[in-house]
């Protein structure tokens, strides 16, 4: 089982993720703010299927390469490391729209979820975070991998559904703040860039 101290700080880490506007923040708000709160939860609700699938995929993978072969972990871990950083780097640099819900569009909530699920598992930066970001608290002596990837995963799916719930809900209050303090939406991109970029750093610097 994972122990205390990893699944504490994991959890902590999670947060800061899924609570900070992000893609899957913004792509939920500005599905709430033009179509409302239940197309907005639909959104929500298929952004974290689409994690479920990553999860999956992650979990077979991971677990199968931490089990039959150090120098395949070795790889995947410095492949890993470095694509967090270049996450990191481009979150610092690159601009957020000031206006979340720009040009979209008002659709059902059925078709909410449906396109939410199906951009979530089509994206491979999603992917390839799953694969970089679970193995970092992943403790072989500890027991089962294949029950720590999935005891992480949940947490992580879970998690990112409350956080999408509890915007689209205030989605009309957050769009309307996000549109007035666009330094907002500049600040968090340096924020989270600066995770991922810690995050990769002590990826690189893990033992297997």
């Amino acid at each position: 089982m994972i122990d205390l101290s990893t699944l504490t700080a994991y959890i902590a880490v999670v947060l800061g993720f899924v609570f900070i506007p992000g893609p899957a923040t913004l792509l939920t708000v500005a599905r709430a703010t033009s179509s409302g709160t239940k197309v907005g939860i639909a959104t929500g609700a298929g952004i974290a299927a689409g994690d479920v699938v990553h999860t999956v995929m992650a979990m077979v993978g991971i677990s199968a390469i931490i089990a039959t072969s150090a120098a395949l972990f070795s790889i995947v871990k410095y492949i890993g490391a470095a694509y967090l950083v270049y996450l990191g780097i481009r979150a610092i640099i690159e601009k957020t729209p000031a206006n979340p819900a720009a040009g979209a569009l008002a659709i059902s909530a059925g078709k909410a979820f449906r396109q939410a699920v199906l951009t979530e598992v089509l994206n491979p930066k999603t992917a390839l975070f799953f694969l970089a970001f679970l193995p970092q608290f992943v403790r072989p002596e500890n027991g089962s991998v294949m029950l720590q990837l999935t005891i992480l995963g949940v947490i992580f799916v879970m998690l990112g559904l409350l956080s999408t719930v509890v915007f689209a809900v205030s989605a009309g209050r957050l769009g309307t703040f996000l549109r007035r303090n666009p330094r907002v939406l500049k600040w968090q991109g340096k924020i989270v860039g600066g995770i991922y970029c810690a995050l990769g750093v002590r990826l690189a610097m893990q033992q297997r």
